[in-house]
């Protein structure tokens, strides 16, 4: 029998290619041995060198960096709006105090911290939870004491006995709007325990630094009488403070009008939010923007200096005093619908922003003043600008 023998067909391999005619410019399709070849273009006929058509190289992926975008800020208008819903809304609480909430939401919108100096029950825990219940904000209270602990206020580190991992409970400072009633009450422990947090927004426990949620607002309150086992504030505790307010006692049309209102059970149980966490937040931007011009900062500077060589004065305001006064006057600037600062402004915020961070002369004949009245006065001899010359205030 005849061996049966099997052929495999050969497999064609197509080395054929486009070219491009030299003179014409059209297609020759041939061989890819015989690129360098003179060969007839069956276009023009002519004959031609094929060229190899230019193939555009695939371009390198490159990082695509979107344009970095602003948002526009919130108008001067609408921080005045938001301004007078919560001064309105907190005025429902707190009677007849209208100049005093002013300055509270100025120190808001500023960005800073205040302390409140007053007699008992003249509304300054109210004011507090009225200005957090208003701009829809948390609220803790933190009742100070002598053997009140700083773990007490910023949490401390539990160990789980089940698992054996470390973890943070935190305090009540951890809240954005926090009431530290009767400071002067607390331990210098646990007062210090507050520097870091009001100053730097976070606070360091351990190893480990948890930043506080902004807004953040720490309204202190002190009572200047019975004094006997209190600590007074250090200065440099008070410089942290942006704004010093007292409220005092209401007018008589005023208490008779609280009494009236607040009848029926508290105004506080249902105050409403007018406002949000995060529209507070784009207030204090907006702030940030409302213009000074150079002689209102002189001016600024002038009151600040004047503090440190008053002969009545052992200790003047520092730069963090005018740094305060130059934003809290931005603050109330934007409150009142204006996109720059006034000198009357400046005015009426220098004794509030300032006068707390003063100290008066041990000797007999400087004894019996007070900051804010030396204060007072350093307002009433410095010139202001634009002032007729020769003259004052």
């Amino acid at each position: 029998m005849s061996a049966l023998v099997l052929t495999r067909p050969e497999i064609q391999i197509s080395n054929m290619a486009q070219f491009i005619c030299q003179h014409c410019g059209g297609f020759i399709e041939a061989v890819v041995s015989t690129m360098r070849t003179e060969l007839p273009c069956p276009s023009c006929g002519k004959l031609s060198v094929p060229l190899r058509p230019q193939v555009a190289a695939p371009a390198k992926p490159r990082l695509s960096i979107p344009p970095i975008t602003t948002t526009p800020g919130l108008p001067v208008s609408r921080v005045a709006e938001i301004a007078a819903q919560i001064i309105a809304n907190v005025e429902q609480v707190v009677v007849g105090k209208r100049e005093q909430i002013v300055l509270a939401v100025a120190a808001v919108l500023a960005e800073g911290h205040l302390l409140l100096e007053d007699v008992p029950g003249v509304a300054k825990t109210m004011l507090a939870r009225a200005l957090a219940h208003s701009a829809g904000c948390s609220f803790k209270r933190i009742q100070c004491t002598p053997d009140l602990q700083p773990s007490d206020v910023l949490g401390e580190s539990v160990i789980d006995p089940q698992t054996g991992r470390t973890e943070f409970f935190f305090g009540p400072l951890f809240s954005q709007f926090v009431l530290v009633d009767e400071i002067n009450r607390a331990n210098p422990r646990t007062q210090a325990a507050l520097l870091e947090a009001m100053g730097e927004g976070a606070v360091s426990v351990g190893k480990v630094t948890h930043a506080l949620v902004r807004p953040f607002t720490v309204i202190a309150t002190q009572n200047p009488i019975e004094q006997e086992g209190t600590f007074p504030l250090p200065e440099a505790q008070k410089d942290r403070f942006l704004i010093r307010l007292s409220l005092g006692y209401p007018s008589l049309a005023d208490e008779k009008q609280m009494c009236e209102r607040f009848q029926l059970g508290h105004p506080i149980e249902t105050l409403k939010a007018v406002t949000t966490p995060d529209k507070i937040l784009a207030c204090q931007d907006a702030v940030r923007a409302v213009r000074l011009d150079s002689e209102v900062c002189d001016y600024i500077l002038a009151l600040v200096r004047a503090t440190r060589a008053h002969p009545a004065l052992s200790l003047g305001a520092s730069p963090r005093g005018s740094l305060g006064l130059f934003r809290t006057a931005q603050a109330l600037a934007a409150i009142e619908g204006n996109d720059s600062v006034r000198v009357e402004q400046v005015q009426a915020l220098a004794s509030a922003v300032l006068s707390h961070r003063l100290h008066v002369r041990r000797e007999p004949e400087h004894r019996e003043l007070k900051e804010q009245t030396v204060m007072e006065e350093i307002i009433r001899v410095t010139p202001a600008p634009g002032a007729p010359s020769g003259s004052k205030n």
